[in-house]
């Protein structure tokens, strides 16, 4: 419950999906066409025949993004893409967005609209039309709020809550890259404060700074998912690492689940990008987020439709809620799973 006294309680000792569940615990739906509220990668509204799908992201800078080496026109387009990833984990594809944007005195028109170019790109990629929004001024740099809408049959609708015992659990492409970039640019940002004259040294390593800077949401998997025949029992967007996603799946379906180590595809890029900061891929792949791939879960008869599909895999199975999160290595006992991703909220 919320506190009404006079205690003070630090919002990083909750997080942020604490502060959430806090702030939303004396809510209750009292409309009939709120089919899903606060607990999903979106909301969901019933309408005559159809359901429209609603979800929103802030982007503040020094928080989300350092303009230091995010350039505005791929700020624009991962502005847009992350909200597109909150409509693909619902297995529905984007149609409209709003935007407001708040702006320091520091930035040019010019600048301003690099930014809406990078957004106007991932809205033609993707068909998205851009219909209104809000614009005002910031004392503290660069702000931005992106909604996203789509609609679809409600039956098609997938939700982080429907994972069954046995069910597989999958993913699509890699994980771990977009935190390999990130430590990349950082590490590129620290020699530039030093000094101002260096060249950066990021050769071979356009593809996980592409992933951190230009991330590819993956509405495509609605169209794949129809044409498999297969209805993702769960489903979310990986933001936040592989380990905090499959724990919210667990949660919501009150369920367990093993994911083996050796099954988590980790691009060897990454691992090479992973040995300079020497860590361990496995740590990115599991904790870095921000890959915006999608990890879902499937009946065990759809394993021949699933199973050899390029740019899925299978990475484990779901058990019952008291056999809790696993990480099965290759060698030794099992671990259980702990969500160290990023929380915007808790100390990173």
């Amino acid at each position: 419950m919320p506190n009404t006294g006079n205690k003070r309680t630090e919002i990083s000792s909750l997080g942020e999906f604490g502060l959430i569940d806090d702030l939303m615990s004396t809510f209750t739906n009292r409309q009939p066409t709120t089919l899903k509220g606060v607990g999903d990668d979106a909301a969901v509204i019933k309408n005559d025949k159809e359901t429209t799908v609603v979800s929103t992201d802030l982007l503040i800078e020094g928080v989300h993004f350092d303009l230091t080496y995010a350039p505005l026109k791929h700020l624009g387009y991962k502005a847009a893409a992350v909200n597109f990833s909150d409509m693909a984990a619902m297995n529905v594809k984007p149609q409209q967005i709003v935007i407001g944007i708040a702006l320091s005195n520091r930035f040019s028109l010019e600048a301003i609209e690099e930014f809406y170019a990078g957004l106007r790109f991932a809205c033609e990629e993707f068909e998205v039309d851009l219909i209104g929004g809000d614009t005002t001024s910031s004392q503290s740099g660069l702000m931005i709020s992106i909604t996203v809408m789509g609609q679809a049959d409600k039956d098609e609708i997938v939700y982080r809550s429907g994972a069954q015992e046995n069910d597989l659990v999958c993913v699509t492409g890699d994980l771990g890259a977009a935190y390999t970039g990130l430590l990349l640019l950082e590490r590129e940002k620290q020699e530039f404060l030093a000094n101002p004259n260096m060249q950066p040294d990021l050769q071979g390593f356009d593809y996980v700074l592409q992933r951190q800077l230009k991330p590819t949401p993956r509405v495509d998997m609605v169209d794949i998912f129809a044409q498999l025949k297969i209805k993702p029992t769960s489903m979310i967007d990986i933001s936040d690492g592989l380990a905090s996603e499959i724990l919210h799946i667990c949660k919501e379906s009150k369920k367990g689940c093993h994911l083996y180590d050796n099954k988590i595809p980790i691009d060897p890029t990454t691992c090479t990008a992973a040995d300079l900061f020497k860590i361990n891929p496995l740590v990115a792949a599991l904790n870095g987020g921000e890959d915006y791939e999608l990890l879902f879960t499937v009946k065990q008869e759809d394993f021949d439709k699933i199973n050899g599909i390029a740019g899925i895999s299978i990475i484990g199975h779901i058990t019952e809620e008291n056999a809790g999160c696993m990480l099965v290595p290759t060698n030794g006992p099992m671990v259980p799973i702990t969500a160290q991703g990023w929380d915007s909220f808790r100390e990173n």
